[in-house]
């Protein structure tokens, strides 16, 4: 009996979520494009390139079980980065491993994590087949990557916001110091009462303040 080709449409990825808002906004940035699917606790992503129909199903869970990590496997380094670029205009966090030698062979590639920490690969096979004695780093500098990576934006943060602080200082210090400095005189001009400098010691022009 002869048998029937199958037609395969594409690969079905199906995870839980522990909140299927926030792994929608992720997703949405991720591949670029909206669910074509939302109910409640549910969501599906109708991805054409590559072909994958990812489905999200928030239920609780503890641990990520047995899920180790996804990928997206791309022609050319060029292609990594380029996806990086996108996942990055897109407010996503990425982490690289360059020349890694992963699963038996030298990779280029990008990582990205999603809020239940389900990590997705972009990545670039530059040589295949590398002996068993090939060291197999797959994934073990990600989460330093990630460690270093938050902590540059905290520390980035931070400075932001002491060298805000620091000017609001400055300008409260000047003000301060403009009104402290000045001896005014309020006299009567036209039935309104007007104040002027007539002394300073930081500035030579005299300042009117109509009241």
């Amino acid at each position: 009996m002869e048998s029937k080709a199958v037609r395969t449409l594409k690969a079905h990825v199906a995870l839980n979520v522990r909140d299927v808002g926030r792994s929608i906004e992720f997703y949405r940035r991720m591949l670029g494009l909206e669910p074509s699917k939302v109910r409640r606790g549910y969501a599906k992503f109708d991805v054409e390139t590559p072909p994958l129909n990812l489905s999200l199903n928030e239920n609780p869970f503890g641990e990520r079980g047995a899920l180790s990590h996804m990928g997206i496997q791309v022609a050319s380094t060029e292609d990594v980065l380029t996806l990086r670029e996108r996942w990055r205009a897109a407010g996503l966090k990425t982490f690289d491993e360059m020349q890694t030698s992963c699963c038996y062979a030298v990779q280029d590639k990008t990582w990205v994590a999603d809020p239940d920490g389900n990590e997705w690969e972009a990545f670039v096979v530059l040589e295949d087949n590398l002996p068993e004695t090939a060291p197999c780093e797959c994934g073990s500098s990600t989460q330093g990557a990630q460690a270093t990576a938050e902590t540059q934006t905290f520390v980035e943060e931070q400075a932001t916001v002491e060298t805000q602080e620091s000017v609001e200082t400055q300008e409260s210090v000047e003000t301060q110091a403009g009104e402290s400095c000045c001896v005014t005189e309020t006299t009567l001009k036209d039935g309104q009462a007007v104040s002027e400098c007539v002394a300073t010691c930081c500035d030579t022009t005299p300042l009117a303040l109509t009241r």
